[in-house]
């Protein structure tokens, strides 16, 4: 199986504690984030990842090199910000399968990910990796009925419900409409514009999902990713 890390954000929020390295090598009980990611997708069969890169990704190129954990990296380096759609559109022209994984670089989620591969190869729909959430005012609510997502709402939404877990299932020419080089957000300008005219398979995923972006979640994440 094939992925794609988005890895290139400016890490704004954490940066107060994190200040001198980019978001995806901030340390979790002395080891970069980024590598126990990696190390997690090889134990469930991902073989080559391709790394989009911006912020300081000279010091993750540096670290890593070809190969991290037996997969293959490759390294997509953005030369200016793409927003979320526009680094996936260049990294998805690196890519050799049909089909490719997408995660965030400072999620981890312990995706049950030959599930979510045979759901693509049933319906071979694009698949929205969404979680089940007491409260979705941080992150927005999805909304799905018989497996199929039908809206997104804005952040600020309370209460139980699902929200969009950052991990995706997409065919290799997905966003073959927007030019290579163009920033776009992949949220708001292909998934919201394209819900009327794509099926979008939703998948309920019910692994340890921590996203490191805030600082008291990175706190979490140093008691709760220890060891891994």
């Amino acid at each position: 199986m094939e992925a794609i890390i988005l890895a290139g954000g400016f890490g704004t929020r954490l940066r107060e504690v994190v200040p001198n390295l980019p978001k995806p090598m901030a340390p979790i009980a002395g080891r970069p984030f980024l590598e126990i990611l990696l190390e997690m997708l090889a134990r469930k069969g991902f073989t080559r990842v391709v790394l989009s890169l911006g912020f300081m990704s000279e010091k993750i190129i540096r670290y890593f090199g070809e190969s991290c954990a037996g997969i293959d990296l490759v390294y997509e380096v953005e030369s200016q910000p793409l927003g979320t759609g526009g680094a996936i559109r260049a990294a998805l022209a690196r890519c050799l399968t049909d089909h490719v994984f997408i995660f965030n670089g400072d999620t981890y989620l312990d995706i049950e990910a030959d599930a979510l591969e045979l759901l693509w190869q049933a319906s071979r729909h694009p698949v929205i990796v969404v979680r089940d959430v007491p409260d979705t005012a941080r992150f927005g609510r999805v909304e799905m009925c018989d497996g199929r997502v039908h809206s997104f709402l804005e952040k600020g939404s309370r209460g139980r419900g699902l929200i969009n877990a950052g991990c995706y299932v997409l065919p290799k020419n997905a966003l073959d409409d927007f030019p290579l080089g163009q920033s776009f957000s992949l949220e708001t300008e292909f998934f919201a514009k394209y819900l009327q005219r794509v099926r979008f398979d939703g998948f309920v995923t019910h692994g340890r999902f921590i996203d490191i972006g805030v600082p008291e979640d990175y706190e979490l994440a140093q008691t709760a990713l220890l060891g891994l």
